[in-house]
């Protein structure tokens, strides 16, 4: 394993490993940095993995007071992953996520609907709003890329590298793009992921 990680790298896993024992027994590693923020109303299931410069926050709007953020088990988070929730995020059980992913249920102010936030209004004074994300099991989250507040993933689905949620993805779909569209689904008849057709 020295040989692996060489010296620094080495040291810096023994660190991680002893903080994990110590305050997350249930993980199977944490990676340092890791900063966490409201961790009573964080729930963290069983062999949850991070990678290094990870931030989680519960940041309660509207009097919440169960738990912000629920993360089920053999969850695996990589390197500088950020999740910010005022409402809820529940994500499921064997959900990978890879680097610099962005998951939040908060926005500055209001841009739908019958009261919206006017450009005029600096964004830091507008009004925090929150809907809820649902990221269901076996979900993959590719490099990069943002789920926006009030979106379902649904099980299965895999959203490719650099792309923006904007919708709910249905279950056991392949999502790309800016904003994330379903471009395969798979047929579970001949165990194929199929392109969707654009036309329809």
């Amino acid at each position: 394993m020295l040989k692996k990680y060489g010296f620094l790298g080495f040291w810096n896993l023994l660190v991680s490993l002893l903080y994990t024992r110590l305050f997350y027994r249930q993980a199977r590693i944490i990676r340092l940095p890791f900063d966490i923020r409201n961790r009573h109303l964080v729930e963290i299931g069983k062999d949850f993995t991070t990678g290094f410069g990870c931030r989680i926050e519960a940041l309660p709007i509207n009097n919440v007071v169960a738990n912000c953020i629920q993360i089920g088990k053999d969850v695996q988070i990589n390197d500088y992953v950020h999740i910010a929730a005022g409402e809820s995020i529940k994500i499921g059980d064997h959900v990978l996520i890879a680097s610099r992913v962005f998951i939040s249920d908060i926005n500055h102010g209001t841009y739908s609907g019958d009261h919206q936030d006017s450009p005029l209004v600096p964004p830091n004074d507008r009004k925090l709003s929150t809907r809820p994300i649902v990221i269901s099991d076996n979900v993959w989250i590719g490099e990069g890329v943002c789920v926006m507040s009030g979106i379902t993933i649904g099980q299965g689905s895999i959203i490719g590298a650099s792309s923006v949620v904007t919708k709910d993805i249905p279950p056991n779909s392949i999502a790309v793009g800016s904003p994330a569209k379903v471009v395969k689904v798979y047929n579970f008849e001949n165990g194929i992921w199929e392109r969707v057709n654009e036309n329809n």
